[in-house]
């Protein structure tokens, strides 16, 4: 028996070790936001050049300097250069429509038009999904819509993109969790954020976002729920609705239960996948498994038709020869539910990234010319189609 104790003496303590290393992980964050951000700074959206400013808002270049020359754009630089904030853009989108006597440039909906809610959703890390759902959030902000990014991931990677550190700023009944739980629900508009981008809302998430996965069996045993799990976040959303004209929502690497109430919330639904054979097999087990949930939920009321769905291809290297053989496989299979575009994988994404920032944040100036132009055109194109489907829902070209 004694060398069985000697080998117990040996082992390591996981919980322990978990802990403590999830403390010095902690830790080390903060110092290092410190050093990108420091305590009293925040996060801003940077200005834009007249050409993305004139693409953001929906005219040409010279059409832009003209109204900026009328006296309804910034300030000339020194050099007698302008640069636009997104306000800026806003406002030159109200002046124009003043123009032209018609709500054409500014796109908030009009009635008749719902609320468009997008899942942006896969089974397996590594997709893409929430650089896709950053991306696709705040490109809509910036061409005027008023947008609102829900984090259902637990490891609330959105959250920190857009400035809120899980551990650190975002306390007990913040994330969506304190407006679904089963016990004392809270608001949901007292637990929206606004974010350094004009029209973007955030609700951020954190590890609480696990308690709804262990309260909903608890909560369907007993029977006291008045509303089902699959039906909550829609259900909160519909109190604020009026606020926002799309709603993207970050889902959770899992089919659990917030995922399902994504789904169900959901108007459309984008799935990410890496175009590479593992990925794509996990995802045959993934769109299985989805199907036959939504088929449980369905039957016990829940929404399970959409506007659209479609895959998106992401991080595509077009110079792969399996990577373009798997793309071409899938578009095979799935036809028209591919988008067009493909989110191709870029140093500039990652990069920007490590400084916890999206393309649409970083300075040109900071990578080489031709990576970030690359990586910019590919975002664009990608948000640029799912808009469409957007608008197409709407009835609007």
């Amino acid at each position: 028996m004694q060398p069985s104790l000697a080998l117990q003496d040996d082992q390591e303590h996981l919980p322990s070790l978990l802990a403590t290393d999830a403390k010095e992980l902690s830790y080390q964050l903060q110092q290092h936001q410190a050093k990108i951000f420091p305590p009293l700074s925040q996060k801003t959206i940077r200005t834009f050049s007249p050409a993305e400013a004139a693409a953001f808002i929906g005219i040409g270049e010279g059409y832009l300097r003209q109204v900026a020359a009328d006296g309804h754009g910034p300030d000339p630089l020194a050099n007698g250069r302008r640069l636009y904030s997104a306000t800026d853009m806003d406002r030159i989108r109200r002046v124009l429509d003043e123009r032209n006597g018609t709500p054409k440039y500014v796109p908030a909906r009009r009635p008749g038009e719902k609320l468009q809610i997008v899942s942006v959703m896969n089974f397996k890390g590594g997709s893409g999904k929430t650089t896709t759902a950053a991306h696709l959030a705040q490109f809509m902000a910036l061409r005027g819509y008023r947008v609102l990014a829900v984090d259902l991931d637990p490891q609330a990677s959105l959250s920190a993109l857009f400035g809120h550190q899980p551990e650190f700023d975002v306390g007990e009944g913040e994330t969506i969790y304190g407006a679904i739980r089963y016990d004392d629900p809270r608001p949901i508009a007292d637990i929206v954020r606004a974010t350094y981008t004009p029209n973007l809302h955030l609700i951020p998430g954190n590890l609480e976002l696990m308690e709804f996965e262990h309260e909903t069996p608890k909560a369907m045993a007993s029977g006291t729920a008045e509303t089902m799990f699959f039906a909550r976040i829609g259900e909160v959303l519909t109190d604020i609705e009026s606020l926002y004209d799309v709603v993207v929502i970050d889902c959770p690497p899992q089919l659990g239960f917030l995922t399902m109430s994504a789904l169900c919330a959901a108007t459309s639904v984008l799935i990410t996948v890496h175009p590479q054979m593992l990925d794509v097999m996990s995802m045959s087990q993934f769109l299985t498994m989805t199907s036959e949930l939504m088929t449980v939920v369905e039957k016990a009321g829940g929404r399970t038709s959409y506007d659209w769905m479609r895959y998106l291809v992401t991080r595509f290297e077009p110079n792969d020869g399996p990577q373009s053989q798997m793309t071409g496989f899938m578009r095979a299979i799935f036809g028209n539910r591919m988008l067009h575009n493909a989110m191709v994988k870029s140093t500039a994404v990652a990069d920007a990234g490590v400084t916890k920032q999206t393309l649409y944040e970083v300075e040109r100036s900071q990578f080489t010319r031709g990576t970030y132009d690359r990586a910019l055109e590919s975002l664009n194109l990608v948000n640029g189609e799912i808009e469409a489907h957007i608008r197409s829902t709407w009835g609007r070209r």
